[in-house]
């Protein structure tokens, strides 16, 4: 995964040298790996989607533990 900030996700000293302790998802595990720092216009876009369709999940969740606890209060 690119993490291009310009696009309003990531951070740019992610995967900046020296920071081997720095790991999430995975990406960072061979030593010889050079991650992609740049997206393209479609990758960035199929992420976000992707990021969104997870927070309405999340945001689904919320509602349904919200309605939960209102039954669960009666």
């Amino acid at each position: 995964m690119c993490h291009p900030s310009e696009y309003g996700y990531g951070h740019p000293t992610h995967h900046a040298p020296g920071r081997a302790s720095h790991h999430h998802w995975g990406c960072c595990c061979a030593p010889d790996y050079l991650p992609r720092r740049f997206c393209t216009k479609e990758e960035a876009i199929t992420q976000l989607e992707e990021y969104l369709r997870n927070l309405q999940a999340e945001a689904k969740g919320v509602e349904e533990c919200i309605v939960k606890l209102r039954k669960e209060q009666t």
